[in-house]
Protein backbone atom coordinates (compact mmCIF):
# COMPACT_ATOMS: atom_id res chain seq x y z
CA UNK A 1 0.00 0.00 0.00
CA UNK A 2 1.26 3.84 -1.13
CA UNK A 3 1.90 6.31 1.38
CA UNK A 4 -1.30 8.41 0.18
CA UNK A 5 -3.44 5.19 0.48
CA UNK A 6 -2.65 4.64 3.66
CA UNK A 7 -2.69 8.61 4.07
CA UNK A 8 -6.53 7.84 2.94
CA UNK A 9 -7.45 5.62 5.61
CA UNK A 10 -8.00 8.24 8.70
CA UNK A 11 -8.07 12.09 8.73
CA UNK A 12 -4.00 12.84 9.64
CA UNK A 13 -2.12 15.67 8.51
CA UNK A 14 -1.50 14.30 4.21
CA UNK A 15 -5.16 14.33 4.11
CA UNK A 16 -5.76 17.77 6.05
CA UNK A 17 -3.07 19.28 3.96
CA UNK A 18 -5.17 17.99 0.76
CA UNK A 19 -8.71 18.45 1.54
CA UNK A 20 -9.08 22.02 0.16
CA UNK A 21 -8.17 20.10 -3.39
CA UNK A 22 -10.62 17.73 -2.85
CA UNK A 23 -13.47 20.60 -2.44
CA UNK A 24 -12.24 21.71 -5.70
CA UNK A 25 -12.66 18.27 -7.12
CA UNK A 26 -15.62 17.33 -5.79
CA UNK A 27 -16.96 20.30 -7.24
CA UNK A 28 -16.16 19.71 -10.61
CA UNK A 29 -17.45 16.71 -10.39
CA UNK A 30 -20.72 17.57 -8.97
CA UNK A 31 -21.07 20.04 -12.04
CA UNK A 32 -20.83 17.13 -14.34
CA UNK A 33 -23.30 15.22 -13.10
CA UNK A 34 -25.62 18.30 -12.73
CA UNK A 35 -24.54 18.63 -16.50
CA UNK A 36 -26.25 15.16 -17.21
CA UNK A 37 -28.99 15.10 -15.20
CA UNK A 38 -30.24 18.46 -16.26
CA UNK A 39 -30.20 16.89 -19.85
CA UNK A 40 -27.35 19.61 -20.57
CA UNK A 41 -25.06 16.98 -22.05
CA UNK A 42 -26.19 13.95 -23.93
CA UNK A 43 -26.45 10.96 -22.45
CA UNK A 44 -26.81 7.85 -24.82
CA UNK A 45 -29.19 4.72 -24.07
CA UNK A 46 -28.22 1.58 -25.63
CA UNK A 47 -31.39 -1.00 -26.59
CA UNK A 48 -30.15 -3.48 -24.19
CA UNK A 49 -29.88 -3.29 -20.41
CA UNK A 50 -26.64 -1.96 -19.38
CA UNK A 51 -25.21 -3.36 -16.23
CA UNK A 52 -22.51 -1.32 -14.17
CA UNK A 53 -20.34 -2.88 -12.35
CA UNK A 54 -17.61 -0.50 -10.19
CA UNK A 55 -16.73 1.40 -7.34
CA UNK A 56 -16.61 5.08 -5.40
CA UNK A 57 -12.80 4.19 -4.48
CA UNK A 58 -9.52 4.58 -6.13
CA UNK A 59 -7.25 2.15 -6.61
CA UNK A 60 -9.45 -0.83 -7.24
CA UNK A 61 -11.88 -2.44 -5.03
CA UNK A 62 -12.36 -6.10 -7.08
CA UNK A 63 -14.78 -5.51 -9.36
CA UNK A 64 -12.99 -8.03 -12.61
CA UNK A 65 -13.97 -11.19 -10.22
CA UNK A 66 -17.61 -9.76 -9.90
CA UNK A 67 -17.83 -8.90 -13.69
CA UNK A 68 -16.93 -12.65 -14.26
CA UNK A 69 -19.61 -13.94 -12.23
CA UNK A 70 -21.80 -11.53 -13.64
CA UNK A 71 -21.43 -12.95 -16.78
CA UNK A 72 -21.52 -16.83 -15.46
CA UNK A 73 -24.74 -16.36 -13.96
CA UNK A 74 -26.15 -14.87 -17.51
CA UNK A 75 -24.74 -17.55 -19.18
CA UNK A 76 -26.48 -19.73 -16.85
CA UNK A 77 -29.64 -18.18 -17.47
CA UNK A 78 -29.35 -18.45 -20.86
CA UNK A 79 -28.63 -14.73 -21.92
CA UNK A 80 -25.94 -13.76 -24.47
CA UNK A 81 -24.29 -10.69 -23.04
CA UNK A 82 -20.99 -8.67 -23.60
CA UNK A 83 -18.46 -5.96 -21.81
CA UNK A 84 -17.77 -2.92 -22.97
CA UNK A 85 -14.97 -1.32 -20.70
CA UNK A 86 -12.54 1.69 -21.01
CA UNK A 87 -9.68 -0.30 -21.39
CA UNK A 88 -7.26 1.25 -18.44
CA UNK A 89 -3.62 1.47 -19.32
CA UNK A 90 -3.94 0.38 -23.08
CA UNK A 91 -1.96 3.03 -25.35
CA UNK A 92 -4.34 3.26 -27.94
CA UNK A 93 -7.69 5.26 -28.16
CA UNK A 94 -9.84 3.92 -30.75
CA UNK A 95 -12.67 1.73 -30.26
CA UNK A 96 -12.31 -2.30 -31.05
CA UNK A 97 -12.86 -6.07 -30.28
CA UNK A 98 -10.76 -7.67 -27.55
CA UNK A 99 -9.85 -11.24 -28.94
CA UNK A 100 -8.13 -13.68 -27.09
CA UNK A 101 -5.21 -13.08 -28.46
CA UNK A 102 -4.89 -9.28 -28.45
CA UNK A 103 -2.02 -7.46 -27.24
CA UNK A 104 -2.68 -6.37 -23.99
CA UNK A 105 -1.18 -2.55 -25.32
CA UNK A 106 -4.06 -1.81 -27.26
CA UNK A 107 -6.95 -3.22 -24.77
CA UNK A 108 -6.00 -3.53 -21.37
CA UNK A 109 -5.44 -5.94 -19.16
CA UNK A 110 -8.82 -6.67 -17.35
CA UNK A 111 -10.70 -6.57 -20.29
CA UNK A 112 -8.17 -9.07 -22.23
CA UNK A 113 -8.63 -11.12 -18.94
CA UNK A 114 -12.55 -10.94 -18.93
CA UNK A 115 -12.75 -12.15 -22.91
CA UNK A 116 -10.26 -14.80 -22.29
CA UNK A 117 -11.49 -16.28 -18.74
CA UNK A 118 -15.41 -15.65 -20.18
CA UNK A 119 -15.21 -15.82 -23.73
CA UNK A 120 -17.76 -12.96 -24.34
CA UNK A 121 -17.18 -10.32 -26.54
CA UNK A 122 -15.90 -7.39 -25.30
CA UNK A 123 -15.31 -4.09 -26.72
CA UNK A 124 -12.81 -0.81 -25.24
CA UNK A 125 -13.59 2.23 -26.33
CA UNK A 126 -13.05 5.71 -24.76
CA UNK A 127 -16.71 6.12 -24.82
CA UNK A 128 -18.42 2.94 -23.48
CA UNK A 129 -21.29 3.93 -25.25
CA UNK A 130 -19.50 3.69 -28.86
CA UNK A 131 -18.26 -0.03 -27.79
CA UNK A 132 -21.77 -0.61 -26.67
CA UNK A 133 -22.77 -0.02 -30.26
CA UNK A 134 -19.55 -1.74 -31.87
CA UNK A 135 -20.75 -4.65 -29.18
CA UNK A 136 -24.25 -4.93 -30.98
CA UNK A 137 -23.63 -4.22 -34.33
CA UNK A 138 -20.78 -7.46 -34.35
CA UNK A 139 -23.26 -9.60 -31.65
CA UNK A 140 -26.84 -8.49 -32.46
CA UNK A 141 -28.46 -11.28 -30.46
CA UNK A 142 -26.24 -9.80 -27.38
CA UNK A 143 -29.37 -9.25 -24.56
CA UNK A 144 -27.17 -7.55 -21.88
CA UNK A 145 -24.18 -5.52 -21.69
CA UNK A 146 -22.15 -5.31 -18.95
CA UNK A 147 -20.06 -2.25 -18.23
CA UNK A 148 -16.58 -3.18 -16.22
CA UNK A 149 -16.30 0.04 -14.27
CA UNK A 150 -18.14 3.01 -15.13
CA UNK A 151 -20.19 4.43 -11.80
CA UNK A 152 -18.90 7.48 -13.15
CA UNK A 153 -19.06 7.51 -16.56
CA UNK A 154 -22.72 8.89 -16.98
CA UNK A 155 -22.53 9.92 -20.72
CA UNK A 156 -23.58 5.78 -20.70
CA UNK A 157 -27.72 5.39 -19.53
CA UNK A 158 -27.53 2.29 -16.93
CA UNK A 159 -30.18 -0.28 -15.79
CA UNK A 160 -28.44 -1.56 -12.80
CA UNK A 161 -25.68 -0.47 -10.58
CA UNK A 162 -23.84 -2.58 -8.50
CA UNK A 163 -20.90 -0.93 -6.33
CA UNK A 164 -17.70 -3.15 -5.08
CA UNK A 165 -16.09 -2.58 -1.82
CA UNK A 166 -13.21 -4.03 -0.26
CA UNK A 167 -11.54 -3.90 3.18
CA UNK A 168 -10.88 -0.70 3.17
CA UNK A 169 -14.63 0.34 2.76
CA UNK A 170 -14.61 4.27 2.22
CA UNK A 171 -11.37 5.34 4.57
CA UNK A 172 -11.14 8.67 5.93
CA UNK A 173 -14.67 9.86 3.82
CA UNK A 174 -12.80 12.34 1.73
CA UNK A 175 -12.94 12.92 -2.25
CA UNK A 176 -9.49 12.51 -3.83
CA UNK A 177 -6.96 13.85 -3.41
CA UNK A 178 -7.95 14.22 0.26
CA UNK A 179 -9.18 10.62 0.37
CA UNK A 180 -10.34 7.39 -1.75
CA UNK A 181 -13.66 8.53 -2.89
CA UNK A 182 -14.19 9.49 -6.30
CA UNK A 183 -17.64 10.76 -5.65
CA UNK A 184 -19.30 11.04 -2.31
CA UNK A 185 -20.76 7.81 -0.61
CA UNK A 186 -23.47 7.04 0.47
CA UNK A 187 -24.45 8.03 -2.82
CA UNK A 188 -27.74 5.76 -5.27
CA UNK A 189 -27.01 2.38 -6.54
CA UNK A 190 -29.22 -0.73 -7.16
CA UNK A 191 -26.50 -3.07 -5.42
CA UNK A 192 -23.54 -3.34 -3.01
CA UNK A 193 -21.46 -5.85 -3.07
CA UNK A 194 -18.70 -5.97 -0.10
CA UNK A 195 -15.76 -8.34 1.11
CA UNK A 196 -12.99 -7.77 3.90
CA UNK A 197 -15.93 -7.13 6.39
CA UNK A 198 -15.66 -2.65 5.85
CA UNK A 199 -16.42 -0.59 8.41
CA UNK A 200 -19.83 0.87 7.76
CA UNK A 201 -20.85 -0.36 4.23
CA UNK A 202 -23.62 -2.49 4.63
CA UNK A 203 -24.46 -4.89 1.42
CA UNK A 204 -24.61 -8.69 0.63
CA UNK A 205 -20.80 -10.12 1.90
CA UNK A 206 -18.83 -12.25 -0.67
CA UNK A 207 -16.25 -14.69 -0.13
CA UNK A 208 -12.93 -14.11 -2.24
CA UNK A 209 -10.29 -16.90 -2.18
CA UNK A 210 -7.44 -18.29 -4.54
CA UNK A 211 -8.55 -21.18 -6.92
CA UNK A 212 -7.08 -24.77 -5.70
CA UNK A 213 -4.72 -24.79 -9.07
CA UNK A 214 -2.33 -22.32 -11.01
CA UNK A 215 -1.84 -22.53 -14.92
CA UNK A 216 0.44 -21.93 -16.92
CA UNK A 217 0.63 -20.35 -20.69
CA UNK A 218 0.49 -23.38 -22.72
CA UNK A 219 -2.39 -24.64 -20.32
CA UNK A 220 -0.76 -26.75 -17.68
CA UNK A 221 -2.18 -26.62 -14.62
CA UNK A 222 -0.78 -27.67 -10.72
CA UNK A 223 -2.72 -28.03 -7.37
CA UNK A 224 -1.55 -25.33 -5.22
CA UNK A 225 -0.82 -27.85 -2.52
CA UNK A 226 1.56 -29.54 -5.14
CA UNK A 227 4.06 -26.33 -4.71
CA UNK A 228 4.17 -26.11 -0.56
CA UNK A 229 7.38 -27.01 0.60
CA UNK A 230 8.84 -24.99 -2.51
CA UNK A 231 9.74 -21.14 -2.43
CA UNK A 232 8.11 -19.08 -4.87
CA UNK A 233 8.24 -15.79 -5.89
CA UNK A 234 5.04 -13.51 -5.65
CA UNK A 235 4.29 -10.94 -8.57
CA UNK A 236 1.45 -8.54 -8.32
CA UNK A 237 0.60 -5.84 -10.39
CA UNK A 238 -2.88 -4.78 -9.01
CA UNK A 239 -4.05 -2.15 -6.87
CA UNK A 240 -3.56 -4.08 -3.72
CA UNK A 241 -1.02 -6.22 -4.51
CA UNK A 242 -0.45 -7.31 -0.38
CA UNK A 243 -3.79 -8.70 -0.42
CA UNK A 244 -2.13 -11.60 -3.06
CA UNK A 245 0.68 -12.44 -0.97
CA UNK A 246 -1.45 -12.58 2.05
CA UNK A 247 -3.72 -14.96 0.35
CA UNK A 248 -1.04 -16.84 -1.58
CA UNK A 249 0.66 -17.64 2.65
CA UNK A 250 -2.47 -18.54 3.63
CA UNK A 251 -2.95 -21.34 1.32
CA UNK A 252 0.44 -22.44 3.09
CA UNK A 253 2.95 -21.53 0.63
CA UNK A 254 6.49 -20.44 1.27
CA UNK A 255 7.39 -16.92 -0.12
CA UNK A 256 10.75 -16.51 -0.80
CA UNK A 257 10.20 -12.68 -1.62
CA UNK A 258 7.47 -10.55 -2.92
CA UNK A 259 7.76 -8.18 -5.70
CA UNK A 260 4.81 -5.50 -5.59
CA UNK A 261 4.23 -3.69 -8.88
CA UNK A 262 2.17 -0.42 -9.30
CA UNK A 263 -1.48 -1.17 -11.21
CA UNK A 264 -1.43 -1.96 -14.85
CA UNK A 265 2.33 -2.71 -14.77
CA UNK A 266 3.57 -3.38 -18.30
CA UNK A 267 6.07 -6.20 -16.87
CA UNK A 268 8.50 -5.34 -19.89
CA UNK A 269 11.15 -6.65 -17.84
CA UNK A 270 11.73 -8.37 -14.70
CA UNK A 271 14.84 -6.38 -13.00
CA UNK A 272 15.50 -8.43 -9.15
CA UNK A 273 13.58 -11.81 -10.04
CA UNK A 274 15.79 -14.61 -10.46
CA UNK A 275 15.35 -16.47 -13.92
CA UNK A 276 14.96 -19.64 -12.30
CA UNK A 277 12.71 -18.52 -9.92
CA UNK A 278 9.40 -20.44 -9.44
CA UNK A 279 6.57 -17.57 -10.07
CA UNK A 280 3.53 -16.62 -9.31
CA UNK A 281 1.06 -14.04 -10.32
CA UNK A 282 -2.79 -12.95 -10.83
CA UNK A 283 -4.70 -13.83 -13.38
CA UNK A 284 -4.60 -10.24 -15.06
CA UNK A 285 -0.99 -9.89 -14.63
CA UNK A 286 0.19 -13.21 -16.54
CA UNK A 287 -1.95 -11.43 -19.56
CA UNK A 288 1.21 -9.39 -19.93
CA UNK A 289 3.97 -11.15 -17.94
CA UNK A 290 3.57 -14.49 -20.25
CA UNK A 291 5.32 -13.02 -22.92
CA UNK A 292 8.58 -13.15 -20.74
CA UNK A 293 7.77 -15.84 -18.58
CA UNK A 294 5.26 -18.31 -19.96
CA UNK A 295 6.61 -20.49 -17.45
CA UNK A 296 4.88 -18.05 -14.54
CA UNK A 297 1.72 -19.17 -12.81
CA UNK A 298 -0.81 -17.88 -12.29
CA UNK A 299 -3.72 -18.18 -9.87
CA UNK A 300 -7.21 -17.61 -10.78
CA UNK A 301 -8.96 -15.48 -8.00
CA UNK A 302 -12.62 -17.10 -7.53
CA UNK A 303 -15.90 -15.41 -5.53
CA UNK A 304 -18.56 -16.68 -3.99
CA UNK A 305 -22.06 -14.26 -3.83
CA UNK A 306 -24.70 -14.79 -1.88
CA UNK A 307 -27.39 -16.39 -3.47
CA UNK A 308 -30.26 -13.65 -2.03
CA UNK A 309 -28.24 -10.84 -4.20
CA UNK A 310 -28.88 -13.29 -7.41
CA UNK A 311 -31.97 -13.08 -6.44
CA UNK A 312 -32.47 -9.49 -5.93
CA UNK A 313 -29.98 -8.65 -9.03
CA UNK A 314 -32.57 -10.69 -11.27
CA UNK A 315 -36.01 -9.11 -10.00
CA UNK A 316 -33.78 -5.71 -11.40
CA UNK A 317 -32.79 -7.46 -14.43
CA UNK A 318 -35.99 -8.78 -15.33
CA UNK A 319 -38.09 -5.41 -14.91
CA UNK A 320 -35.89 -3.77 -17.12
CA UNK A 321 -35.89 -6.96 -19.65
CA UNK A 322 -39.68 -7.02 -19.90
CA UNK A 323 -39.96 -3.25 -19.86
CA UNK A 324 -38.55 -0.34 -22.38
CA UNK A 325 -36.12 -3.18 -23.92
CA UNK A 326 -38.60 -4.79 -25.60
CA UNK A 327 -37.73 -8.40 -24.60
CA UNK A 328 -38.65 -10.77 -22.39
CA UNK A 329 -36.75 -12.53 -19.14
CA UNK A 330 -35.24 -15.90 -20.16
Amino acid sequence: MSALQRAWLRRGAVARLLYPVSLVYGALAALARHCYAAGWKHREQLPVPVIVVGNVVAGGAGKTPVVLAVLEHLAARGLAAGVVSRGHGRSARDCREVLADSAPEGTGDEPLLVRQRSGAPVFVAPRRAEAGRALLRAYPATRVIVSDDGLQHHALVRDVEICVFDARGIGNGWLLPAGPLREPWPRPVDLVLQHGHPAGVPGYAMERRLAAHAVRADGSMIALADLRGTPVHALAGIAQPGAFFTMLGAAGLTLAANHPFPDHHDFAGLSGVPAQATLLCTEKDAVKLWRIRPDAWAVPLEVRIPTAFWQEFDRLLDARLSSLHGSSPA
